[in-house]
């Protein structure tokens, strides 16, 4: 008498059957969709914190260069004269402690530039001839070797250097170049046409929307 065999049907090898992978692809799929945005908003994230950061330290050199340029070039000079000399030969002290240094030249500057707000991007990196102020921040001679009041420097001492504002030309984190929306003294908000007097503000010339909504060229 023959026995009939019973093959069994389950699954023995420990594998997957075809309903069991569709299942796991598609919660992979559902998963990979809802963290691709959230990755890119993160990206985009880090890009408009450089930009905040390369906006700060760009407009905190233009108002240095302008801090730097109160008493330097008057009309019709070709150097800014001994501003060590203090107020009795007419130079301009400066209420500013931070500006240390005055601007001597005076080639950068034009007629159209009354404010003295440097003329361009690139003069903060390529700097420019200063020199030092008339009053010492620094004390009297008794603070160390070498130290000496202003009133010790005489016109022959005065030191002239170049100071850079800038290290390198920065780049716009969203457009990925250093072609920035430049604004003068003279133009209103919101005029993207840059009229070339002077650099008196600076913004990204990205026509993209932030995530909050706003755009980065108004920043």
């Amino acid at each position: 008498m023959k026995r009939t065999q019973i093959i069994d049907t389950k699954r023995t090898d420990g594998g997957y059957t075809l309903f069991e992978l569709i299942i796991t692809l598609t919660v992979l799929a559902v998963f990979v969709m809802g963290t691709v945005p959230i990755a890119q908003n993160a990206y985009k994230r880090q890009k408009e914190v450089r930009l905040r950061e390369t906006l700060r330290m760009i407009r905190s050199a233009i108002d240095e260069f302008k801090r730097d340029s109160v008493g330097a070039c008057p009309q019709g000079s070709i150097t800014t004269g001994n501003p060590t000399r203090g107020p009795q030969a007419g130079a301009q002290v400066p209420t500013d402690p931070r500006s240390r240094v005055v601007i001597d030249d005076c080639t950068i500057f034009d007629s159209e530039n009354i404010d003295r707000y440097p003329p361009s991007l690139e003069v903060l990196v390529d700097g420019v001839r200063v020199k030092q102020r008339g009053i010492s921040l620094t004390g009297g001679s008794g603070l160390g070797a070498g130290t000496r009041q202003a009133t010790e420097i005489n016109d022959n001492e005065t030191e002239e250097v170049t100071k850079v504002y800038l290290r390198e030309l920065p780049i716009d984190p969203m457009t990925g170049e250093t072609n920035w929306n430049l604004r003068s003294s003279y133009q209103p908000p919101g005029d993207d046409s840059w009229d070339s007097v002077n650099v008196f503000d600076v913004r990204s010339s990205s026509s993209e929307t932030s995530l909050g909504g706003d755009k980065y060229s108004d920043w």
